[in-house]
């Protein structure tokens, strides 16, 4: 800001100042160096100035916090589509990652991203974990028999190795036992599972159960996907619900009130925004296919806006989300921008800056 900053920053004794050919500041207000020095109070309205340092130390929420509704809707809607894109950007580079480790088996990158998100936050790394011991290429062996799919997944993760007196896990525990002698299957600790301060609808338990009737509805859901024209029909696909034990569980040995359990529309919505959406848009940008990438962007507009803490903030500043494009864009220009204080490369923070 200054240039009597040079010598307050110890640039005067740091070797690797000896390189620099010019020192630009605010207010040149001392010879600190020799540097030939360039001064900018004066050659641009200060008011601009003052506004950017109360954007950066601002101790709100977001530096805007009490200005962003005064955005024409035009600017913020063009920059949130802006936002939107490169959400979806950045996700296709971690989807590319997984296609680089399965030599580009769309199926099985399908499935991984599924079964993290099956999983929330709570229960992601348990659930990525067991994608990568059991393949889907594996179960897709045996997509025609529910009981073998649900075998594998439960034994697996873990769940069935215990001592049982109800019928059905003593079924999938002699299953497990074939399907693990016949493609050498690992299993996982079972206190890698999470539990506590869960609602019964996310156990990992109940959600492998689903995952079960997911591949033995669909078998290659990908290819489905591809051929869907919007939201409803992909969110069609995800329409299943657990076999008949688990009406009456929630976990193993468990029993309780009886009541279907169905993928529900929320978990639904977090897979196509999630997993769904980010591997189309991958695909389209990978074949060059505009076309792909422009239906993934439209599955997004067509699914509800996600409710959480950041939305709900943004709503109460007056920017009320219309649908899961716009909360993405919410999120990434929340985490990549407002809490960095880029305001300057913020088209909403420029505006208001002016």
């Amino acid at each position: 800001m200054k240039s009597s900053d040079w010598n307050r920053h110890g640039h005067q004794t740091d070797k690797a100042y000896q390189n620099v050919i010019l020192h630009v500041v605010y207010e040149n207000d001392t010879k600190a160096n020799d540097l030939p020095t360039l001064e900018l109070k004066g050659r641009f309205n200060d008011n601009l100035f003052f506004q950017y340092q109360a954007f950066i130390s601002s101790k709100n929420w977001i530096p805007c916090e009490k200005s962003i509704d005064r955005v024409p809707v035009f600017t913020r809607l063009s920059w949130l589509d802006r936002m939107a894109i490169e959400r979806l950007e950045s996700k296709s580079g971690n989807v590319t990652k997984i296609l680089e480790s399965n030599q580009f088996d769309w199926e099985d990158a399908l499935y991984k991203l599924l079964m993290r998100y099956f999983g929330l936050k709570v229960n992601n790394e348990a659930f990525e974990t067991l994608a990568n011991i059991l393949p889907f290429k594996t179960l897709l062996k045996h997509a025609d028999n529910l009981l073998q799919l649900e075998a594998m997944l439960m034994g697996c993760a873990g769940f069935l190795e215990t001592d049982f007196t109800e019928d059905y896990p003593l079924l999938l525990k002699r299953e497990f036992a074939v399907m693990k002698a016949k493609f050498n299957l690992l299993t996982l600790p079972a206190e890698r599972w999470k539990f506590m301060r869960m609602r019964p609808s996310n156990f990992p338990t109940l959600r492998l159960a689903q995952m079960a009737q997911l591949i033995h509805k669909n078998g290659c859901l990908f290819s489905k996907i591809r051929e869907a024209k919007n939201s409803a029909e992909v969110k069609a696909l995800f329409d299943v619900k657990a076999s008949e034990y688990w009406e009456t569980h929630y976990r193993f040995e468990a029993a309780s009130e009886a009541k279907p359990k169905h993928l529900g529309d929320a978990t639904a919505n977090i897979l196509i925004i999630n997993a769904v959406v980010p591997l189309l848009f991958c695909y389209g940008k990978l074949h060059k296919d505009e076309s792909v990438c422009e239906t993934a962007m439209q599955f997004l507009e067509e699914t509800e806006a996600e409710d959480n803490a950041i939305i709900r903030h943004f709503a109460s500043c007056g920017i009320k989300a219309e649908n899961a494009m716009q909360t993405q864009a919410l999120l990434h220009l929340y985490n990549m921008y407002c809490k960095r204080k880029r305001c300057l490369e913020c088209r909403i923070g420029a505006v208001l800056l002016r």
